[in-house]
């Protein structure tokens, strides 16, 4: 029914009804006229009139008028066709004039008498250019003129008058026209006490919810059984209106025929109150309204938010699409999506985000950003997402705690079904009395559908997101080690198609106190498999790095072992060793992307590294090694193709802007300037490995001597000789004793338990001596469990570990090394002779 927030409640009085509510006798019919003046005040309408051309066509005569007003309200009988007059303007142009009081004033005559500043009027023609037939004039009883809503209505009135008039058409005298006219209409009024619930309806309101008279009661159950339970909520405001609820109300609501056909129907309503303020009268109208109306706007919106769920791939992406499709354009105050996780409901937006916003209830709960609640707590909730339909709420219904708050206005409950179960719920609330008009139930409920789909995808998404993410945290750095001389950083971003996990890794690999191994490699697509078989490479070579192989060896390694898999995926690899005490890299390249070099000066450079074939292609592969000198303030840069390659970007293109961005980023903070070179990459095509040290050279640089031990009976003493001339010559002999012992323990265990040559290297950086005693057996020594006196042996390691500051093992190329670390007291190395860094093999 129209919208009228102005309208009189100038209805008539229901007859006095003594009957008792049991009784099942059907209430005497409401007369014609009175259900017309009903439906003519609720479209603002005081005073109808029909004028219809005189004898000649030279004036318009008054045939007939209809409304509460006629006995406040006189019109002319005749208006001259020539005059000035709302009238005769209409007939003679054909155009209806919409007059508030003001404009109305400015026509001498073919207005109400007597005048009233708080008066408009309404002329429409009957008729077209092909032949009018009269004018219908409506008296207004509001100064602003009639709304849209009216306007329309007395539009259709208008046609519906003019039909009438045609059927009429030859007769003697005019029929009624007004009152058939507005029958046409379909229009039914009602009066309800609500004391009694008793409802006084026409034949009319009757017909339209699909009762005949002799089967009502006069009973408003009867008339509330024939609705929806989705729209029992707000039909039971206006049968049992509170004293918040006095005034107009507007809304619109569904009936099921005994056919079994759905029916929209719009009413308005007028709530009078008694003298206690109490509602006393509920006095309306109901209309059929099309099914579903949807304009333009109501197209394109829900267009627009199909396009918009399918960019959301998160569900924190589907509810911000939800609360800008909702919020604003149905003027909410408040807007909650919730997902519904087992038996619990996860809000994961709320609009506005303050907890002042919300029920007191939803504050105790919260939960860390947002807040969960059991479905149980919320019987509202849990009733609607059972049945899984929609539930509006009008404004002052009584909810539960939980909700209470959220929609003092209105509340809309929208279930999100999504194939065969529930999703979530959505709520929807206003603060100030809303009405859901039959645009806006569209909206709801297209909305929730889309919503729902929309969600069970990004719940999945999110859930492969999830396991993505730990898959590829599981299989790459946590964290990189500190490194003398250098600093490294790391990147990985993930493609933002697919899983979201593919075969691009990287690697840090402190071989020793001085040396590191780079790597970066690329496994061919994305998939899980891919991430296995980077696992695999990943592992693979900082295991084959870690036993001290040359770079090439390494790669080559790798490559064999792909190979002997029989895995359809091939994989690309970068892999650098670099000296940090002299400053040179070693470089092998297995069909990767070269290395960047940033030098101090801010030139860049692509390494020319000579390339092999990538991993996996064929088992004999060679990969020769390229050598690189690294002076202080030297920034490497390893990456994967993701980063300088796309569908719109060729490779070459790619490395030259990378190699732009190198030379303008600062290397003063390395993290900083590998987020530089990362750019902007979303949405990314491929997953991004980045891997970047910048080399500023050992502060403290070492000073080593080597020994080669002969296998004689006075081998152990050789070896202490060239430990004490080495410590005196660096002047650190506070650790002379410490330091023999070792020597003598960890030589004359490499002597007796393995085979082939051993080794000793000495080594002091800053104040710490490295005791390294290598040999050709990959077994680590091991320490006796149990020492007693009867033991001939076992206490060597024991020694040496009590007097070594710390004490290990690592596997070398062809062996071990055991190595303890001494500290020096007091050292002071300005003091330490400047002579050869390195001591080889001499006599004792």
């Amino acid at each position: 029914m129209p919208h009228d927030g102005r309208a009189r409640t100038g209805v008539s009085e229901p007859r006095a009804r003594e009957a008792d509510a049991a009784d099942t006798g059907s209430p005497p019919p409401v007369p014609e006229a009175v259900t017309s003046e009903r439906a003519l005040t609720f479209v603002g309408a005081a005073l109808t009139a029909v004028y219809l051309p005189g004898a000649g066509n030279q004036e318009l005569r008054l045939v007939e008028t209809a409304g509460s007003a006629r006995c406040e309200y006189g019109l002319p009988d005749r208006l001259p066709l020539s005059g000035d007059s709302p009238a005769a303007h209409t007939f003679r142009t054909g155009r209806p004039l919409w007059l508030t009081s003001e404009a109305l004033a400015s026509y001498s005559t073919g207005g109400p008498t007597p005048p009233r500043p708080e008066t408009s009027l309404a002329a429409l023609p009957l008729g077209t250019e092909r032949g009018r037939l009269g004018c219908l004039v409506v008296v207004g009883d509001s100064a602003d003129g009639f709304e849209a809503e009216q306007r329309r209505f007395l539009e259709q009135y208008a046609d519906a008058v003019l039909a009438v008039l045609r059927t009429g058409t030859g007769r003697p005298a005019p029929s009624p026209l007004l009152s058939p006219a507005l029958r046409s209409l379909c229009v039914g009024s009602f009066v309800i006490t609500p004391d009694t619930g008793l409802i006084e309806a026409d034949e009319t309101l009757l017909e339209l919810a699909g009762i005949t008279p002799d089967d009502f009661d006069g009973k408003a159950d009867t008339l509330l059984a024939h609705a929806l339970p989705e729209d029992m909520h707000a039909l039971m405001s206006v049968l049992e209106p509170s004293t918040q609820t006095v005034g107009r109300r507007e809304l619109e609501f569904r009936v099921r025929r005994p056919t079994g056909e759905m029916r929209w129907l719009s009413l308005s309503c007028q709530v009078a109150a008694g003298c206690d303020g109490r509602p006393e009268q509920v006095l309306g109208v109901v209309t059929a309204t099309s099914v579903l109306r949807q304009s333009a706007d109501d197209v394109s919106r829900i267009q627009w938010l199909t396009a918009a769920l399918d960019d959301a791939a998160t569900v924190r992406d589907v509810s911000r699409v939800v609360v800008t499709a909702l919020g604003e354009p149905l003027g909410a105050d408040r807007v909650a999506l919730a997902e519904l996780q087992d038996d619990r409901l996860a809000v994961t937006v709320l609009d506005p985000p303050e907890p002042a916003a919300w029920p007191q209830w939803w504050r105790s709960e919260w939960r860390s950003e947002w807040p969960d609640a059991p479905v149980s707590a919320l019987p509202t909730l849990q009733m609607a997402l059972r049945d899984g339909r929609m539930d509006l709420w009008s404004a002052g219904a009584a909810l539960e705690p939980g909700l209470a708050g959220i929609g003092a206005g209105g509340l809309a409950v929208l279930p999100l079904p999504a194939k065969g179960w529930v999703a979530g719920v959505c709520l929807v609330g206003w603060d100030q009395p809303h009405e859901f008009v039959p645009e806006e139930r569209f909206l709801l409920t297209a909305t929730a559908a889309l919503v729902g789909q929309a969600l069970k995808r990004a719940r999945a998404h999110d859930a492969e997101q999830e396991l993505a993410t730990m898959l590829q945290r599981s299989l790459l750095p946590r964290r990189l080690p500190e490194l003398p001389g250098g600093t490294a950083v790391a990147r990985y971003l993930p493609a933002k198609r697919g899983l979201q996990v593919g075969g691009d890794w990287y690697d840090v690999i402190a071989l020793s106190e001085d040396r590191v191994a780079l790597v970066i490699g690329d496994v061919q697509g994305h998939s899980a498999g891919a991430a296995t078989i980077m696992g695999q490479m990943r592992t693979a070579i900082r295991a084959y790095a870690v036993e001290g192989h040359p770079p090439d060896v390494v790669v080559s390694h790798a490559n064999r072992l792909l190979v002997g898999m029989e895995t359809d995926l091939f994989a690309t690899c970068c892999y650098a060793e670099l000296d940090m005490e002299e400053g040179n890299a070693l470089f092998v390249r297995a069909g990767h992307l070269a290395p960047l070099l940033r030098h101090p000066d801010g030139r860049t450079e692509e390494v020319q590294v000579e390339g092999g074939l990538p991993l996996g292609i064929l088992a004999d592969a060679e990969f020769p090694m390229t050598t690189c000198a690294l002076a202080p303030g030297t920034v490497i840069v390893m990456v994967t193709d993701g980063l300088v390659e796309a569908v719109d970007l060729p490779l070459d293109e790619g490395m030259d802007r990378t190699r732009t961005a190198l030379a303008g980023a600062d290397p003063a903070d390395p993290g900083e300037m590998a987020d530089e070179l990362l750019g902007e990459l979303d949405p990314r095509e491929d997953d991004v490995a980045l891997l970047l040290l910048r080399y500023d050279g050992m502060k403290t640089r070492p000073i080593r001597a080597g020994w080669a031990v002969w296998r004689l009976p006075d081998a152990v003493m050789h070896a202490r000789r060239f430990t004490a001339r080495a410590l005196r010559r660096w002047k650190v002999e506070e650790v002379t004793d410490a330091a023999l012992l070792v020597v003598s323990e960890l030589v004359t265990n490499g002597l007796v338990h393995t085979q082939g040559p051993v080794r000793v290297d000495l080594m002091l950086r800053g104040d710490r001596v490295r005791v390294s005693v290598s040999d050709c057996s990959p077994r680590s020594p091991a320490k006796p469990v149990i020492v007693d006196w009867d033991a001939t042996g076992g206490r060597g390691l024991l020694l040496v570990e009590a007097m070594s500051e710390s004490f290990g093992s690592v596997p070398v190329a062809g062996g071990k090394q055991v190595w303890s670390e001494l500290v020096v007291p007091h050292c002071d190395q300005a003091h330490v002779d400047s002579g050869p860094r390195t001591q080889r093999r001499g006599l004792p």
